[in-house]
């Protein structure tokens, strides 16, 4: 009963407005839209979607996985474009059987995943020549960007956080792989696939050469001094070198229109780290 009172709230007709009111979930997917010229089609977005600075502006309708039907009927969208595991399931249920088109944008680590996310959108938006255009501009950025990263015989640990001396690492299968090995590295996790929790052990023996993370700030930031008191990271080439990079989150994850560029500023800031790293 109460998802028939939320699809009662539904405008009539929406479907045939001429001006589509899209609702942009997950980071690059937002980036796109703006990259196609069709930014002014937008009317919310999620809590990822912070790039560019004028989507700060739209309204927010929470976090990608955990998003609520009331939070999305309050932007009233006609066309919901969103990254693939935007949810929960049932949310994506409910506007599907209210009618309103939820389109998911396919993902993946590596070069090919950013045009092809570039052309889902423009299909989506009707856009296809801006899209194609776009997809070529980047496809040739993004090879650009990999001929120029030299081979580097650096093992790069991901660490996704630090939490009561727990440590999250990314192993096969994620961005974090597939940003580090675009970049000319190599994932120092190769036993796993996702985002897991190592033990002291896998720690050591992984040894990393460079520690990557997600720059962050307040209770969540991670220093260098926190590295190197934990009882195995601290034992690391990574630590003891203090090899730590840290980036933006969305910039360095995204596998968006910023991609090639963050490709570069990885594998640049890698090489300017061998010297310590060896």
């Amino acid at each position: 009963m109460r998802w028939l009172a939320l699809i009662a709230l539904l405008p009539t007709g929406v479907a045939a407005q001429e001006t589509p009111r899209v609702l942009s979930l997950g980071g690059a997917v937002t980036e796109i839209v703006y990259a196609l010229g069709a930014g002014e089609a937008l009317v919310g977005r999620d809590q990822t979607s912070t790039y560019p600075a004028q989507a700060e502006a739209l309204l927010d309708v929470g976090y990608v996985r955990r998003l609520s039907p009331e939070g999305i009927l309050s932007v009233d969208p006609t066309l919901i474009l969103a990254e693939a595991g935007a949810g929960p399931a049932e949310t994506v249920t409910l506007m599907e059987g209210a009618g309103v088109p939820w389109i998911t944008i396919p993902g993946g680590y590596d070069a090919d995943t950013v045009p092809a996310k570039v052309h889902a959108v423009a299909d989506a938006l009707g856009l296809q020549e801006q899209g194609d255009a776009l997809a070529a501009e980047l496809t040739q950025q993004l090879a650009d960007a990999q001929a120029a990263a030299p081979d580097q015989p650096l093992k790069v640990m991901f660490v996704m956080s630090l939490q009561a001396g727990r440590v999250m690492a990314a192993g096969q299968d994620t961005a974090a792989n597939g940003m580090i090995t675009l970049a000319g590295a190599q994932n120092a996790i190769t036993s796993f696939d996702g985002y897991k929790q190592l033990t002291d052990e896998a720690i050591l023996t992984a040894a990393p050469d460079v520690i990557l993370m997600m720059a962050q700030a307040g209770d969540h930031a991670v220093t260098n001094a926190d590295l190197q008191a934990h009882p195995a990271l601290g034992a690391t080439p990574a630590a003891q070198n203090e090899a730590v990079i840290r980036m933006d989150g969305m910039y360095l994850l995204g596998f968006g229109p910023r991609t090639p560029a963050a490709i570069r500023d990885l594998s640049a800031r890698l090489s300017a780290l061998q010297p310590e790293a060896g």
